[in-house]
């Protein structure tokens, strides 16, 4: 059979793809410091100030359209960019400017949340597609259950249908939290954490097996491990 290799070739051969998602001010943006490699990040923020003295091998592109966004994905599957990651940050902002463009094209609300979902979808696979490691950075989304009063996290994007539905297209969803720890000095500092198993609250899962239940925040380190 052409192109046949034993499953544990395929699995080590597979680049490691992220979503992560994490409250405003979390550290995402700054969790990009910690790839091994060279880095390509599609920015639609503005948060790229926080890797500023990062000693990193980065490239940015600024997206604020979707068709920008597609130029960067067909000259990235037609080219050997050379890249070991591309980063998309964030996710979320890219739904935002979907949605702005698809409510521009309709007065149906439902059909431009509809059309926002295909694409985006459509776009995301594409990304997590390519031969390299991905990271995606999204907002926190908090739901409060109204009758219990119980909180869950989830992915942040317009459109619930969207958020619920995106964790099912990656092997690897962790939320990033803040954990203040003693400093030994009899202070605190605050430590950043990848949530890596869902806590019967947050969206979280890790289909490697390898990592534990709360992992630094440290990717370099997490992909040695899954790889591992």
């Amino acid at each position: 059979m052409i192109g046949k290799k034993s499953l544990k070739d395929a699995i080590d051969a597979r680049a490691p793809k992220f979503l992560i998602y994490g409250g405003s001010g979390v550290g995402k943006t700054t969790l990009i410091a910690s790839l091994p490699g060279k880095i390509l990040i599609l920015s639609a923020e503005s948060g790229l100030l926080s890797l500023s003295g990062a000693d990193i091998d980065a490239e940015v592109v600024e997206v604020q359209t979707m068709d920008a966004l597609r130029a960067v994905y067909q000259e990235l599957r037609a080219n050997d960019h050379g890249y070991d990651w591309v980063v998309l940050d964030s996710v979320s902002e890219i739904a935002e400017v979907v949605l702005s463009a698809e409510k521009a094209k309709t007065k149906d609300p439902r059909q431009a949340y509809g059309a926002l979902q295909d694409e985006m979808v459509k776009i995301m696979r594409a990304f997590r597609d390519l031969a390299c490691g991905v990271y995606f950075s999204a907002k926190l989304n908090a739901n409060k259950d109204e009758a219990t009063g119980r909180v869950s996290y989830g992915i942040g994007m317009p459109g619930s249908k969207l958020g619920e539905g995106i964790p099912y297209l990656f092997d690897e969803v962790f939320r990033m939290i803040v954990i203040d720890e003693d400093d030994g000095q009899g202070g605190k500092v605050a430590s950043r954490y990848l949530l890596t198993n869902t806590d019967g609250k947050s969206v979280a899962k890790d289909r490697s097996g390898r990592l534990d239940a709360l992992e630094v925040a440290d990717l370099g380190a997490i992909v040695a491990k899954i790889k591992a």
